[in-house]
This record gives C-alpha cells, sequence and structure tokens, in this order.
C-alpha cells in the first residue's frame, strides 16, 4: 500500500491507503476545493474509528455512496 507523510494540525504523520483510496481521497479534495490534507484533518477530527486509515476509507466509501444516490 502507498505510504504518504502528512502535517495535520502540527502533527507529522504517515497514511497507508489503497491506490484506489487515495484516488478517491484525491478527488473528495478537489471536489470541495481544499487541500488533501486539509481533508485528511478534517476527517481526523470527526473520526468515530480507531484509527486515521479506517476513517478515511469509510469516508471516501460513504462519499461515493451518496454521489451514487444523488446521481
Amino acid at each position: 500500500m502507498p505510504k504518504r507523510s502528512l502535517t495535520i494540525a502540527g502533527h507529522h504523520t504517515s497514511l497507508a491507503l489503497e491506490p484506489d483510496f487515495w484516488l478517491g481521497l484525491e478527488a473528495m479534495a478537489e471536489s470541495r476545493a481544499m487541500p488533501l490534507a486539509a481533508l485528511i484533518r478534517e476527517i481526523d477530527e470527526a473520526r468515530e474509528a480507531p484509527n486515521l486509515s479506517s476513517a478515511v476509507r469509510v469516508a471516501v466509501l460513504r462519499w461515493y455512496q451518496r454521489a451514487d444516490r444523488n446521481g
């Protein structure tokens, strides 16, 4: 899995996701006109999942589900 290093809220971290989730996350950020790190910080602050990688995957999945319903 590709891993990227980020700074989120002043903390250095790395995030490993499957390539399709990276693509989805980049599409989410682009659709919201925000930097990828800002989107990840937002997901991190709102997460209920035990780790950031899981929270990001769930956020991407929900974003695609909403897009599919709104067709």
